[in-house]
């Protein structure tokens, strides 16, 4: 989170209204539903106006309510459990199509993703990619399924990939344990954190490998270690996170290392074709 919402409001030196710190102590106490309500809900459950929460986020020093609003959301959602997850988006949905929440929310997220992309940061992460003697894949719990879309694809397009599984903390190691200078280590996880994945680019990181890792913000604790950092928003929606922002930057970084491969790609698929057609891995209608 870039500000500390909490912090700012405990500030012994800023003055604020008596609304203003209606407000503030109802955010401290139930920050998990504040982070959730428009302005005009939140003005109604505390007992003041919508101006005055605007005014509010304001005071705090951002440039409107939204931009509180996501601050809240992003202090919040490593920290709520499965069962508060659910109960907030309780509250979210209550009354909602939420088919066009959910699908409206993830639109957002993908235009998000595009606006903050740092075009030299993908473009490192392609390089390390091609450049890389073996290319390591990590995501767990709920990032696997990431994971495991991008070493399909890459597996296809580079020479030794490594696609680690979720496994035992000690297998995880055994499957990284030769890991170092010359390799890629692509980590990718979001919200709640899999500690297990960070002590994982941890290692990565102390071996000398190249790291990169796909997280949603520069606060997640991947961020910190990555030697190069893809940011993708990622939204709750009661116990799990929308992963569709992140599964789109994959699918960029697939077709970049794609065109960087683009010379020996009709090769490869080529030789991909007549091994499939031989042993009969796809099927198909018959005319």
């Amino acid at each position: 989170m870039e500000k500390d919402i909490l912090s700012m409001m405990n500030d012994g030196d800023r003055r604020l209204s008596k609304g203003q710190r209606l407000i503030a102590r109802y955010i401290t106490e139930n920050y998990d539903k504040a982070a959730f309500m428009t302005a005009g809900k939140l003005g109604r459950t505390v007992g003041v106006s919508e101006s005055t929460v605007v005014r509010f986020a304001t005071e705090l020093g951002f440039d409107g309510y939204p931009g509180m609003r996501r601050a809240m959301q992003e202090m919040v959602r490593s920290r709520l459990t499965s069962v508060q997850r659910i109960a907030v988006a309780k509250d979210m949905l209550d009354g909602e199509d939420v088919v066009k929440s959910v699908m409206t929310s993830d639109i957002e997220k993908l235009q998000s993703s595009l606006e903050e992309m740092d075009k030299e940061s993908f473009s490192r992460a392609v390089d390390a990619i091609v450049g890389a003697k073996h290319l390591y894949i990590v995501g767990m719990r709920s990032s696997a399924s990431l994971a495991s879309f991008l070493g399909f694809y890459m597996n296809l397009l580079v020479e030794d990939v490594r696609l680690v599984h979720d496994t035992t903390a000690n297998e995880v190691y055994e499957q990284i344990m030769h890991i170092g200078p010359g390799d890629a280590y692509v980590g990718i996880s979001y919200p709640r954190y899999s500690a297990s994945s960070l002590k994982a680019m941890q290692f990565a990181k102390r071996q000398g490998a190249q790291v990169i890792a796909l997280t949603d913000n520069g606060n997640s604790p991947f961020a910190g270690l990555a030697d190069i950092k893809l940011y993708a928003k990622s939204d709750m929606v009661s116990f799990l996170d929308s992963l569709v922002a992140p599964m789109s930057v994959i699918n960029a970084l697939i077709v970049a290392v794609a065109a960087r491969k683009r010379d020996s790609l009709d090769e490869t698929f080529g030789y991909l074709e007549k091994l499939w057609s031989e042993y009969g891995v796809f099927t198909g209608v018959e005319s």
